[in-house]
């Protein structure tokens, strides 16, 4: 098993910046891809971001996220880092973290673990 803990969510105003973490325990991180998937209200699911579980560590983004938002991991603190710039208002959603052994099935927004989720709005 492996428990996944969001924080770093708020109230910010468009064009702000702010940084989602995600604290792993109960299993190695480093054995597992690790993404973010958001949801917005009344909307479906969204594939983010998501950093591959291999050295060099591949990272791969969704459009919407593409040059703004930066994924990380720090396998010697069990946490991985969603940076997010330039936010606008449809960046509002609650950002879930999820982990699983392979980094497609976080792609595809069927990972084995998932965190409660932290809520980010972006006022206009």
């Amino acid at each position: 098993q492996v428990q996944l803990v969001e924080s770093g969510g708020g109230l910010v105003q468009t064009g702000d910046s702010l940084r989602l973490s995600c604290a792993a325990s109960g299993r190695t991180l480093s054995n597992y891809a690790i993404g973010w998937i958001r949801q917005a209200p009344g909307q479906g699911r969204e594939f983010v971001a998501v950093v591959s579980r291999r050295s060099g560590y591949s990272s791969y983004y969704a459009d919407s996220a593409k040059g703004r938002f930066t994924i990380s991991r720090d396998n010697t603190q069990n946490t991985v880092y969603l940076e997010m710039s330039g936010l606008k208002p449809d960046d509002t959603a609650t950002y879930y973290c999820t982990a699983d052994e392979t980094l497609n099935n976080i792609v595809i927004m069927t990972p084995a673990y998932w965190g409660k989720g932290t809520q980010v709005t972006v006022s206009s």
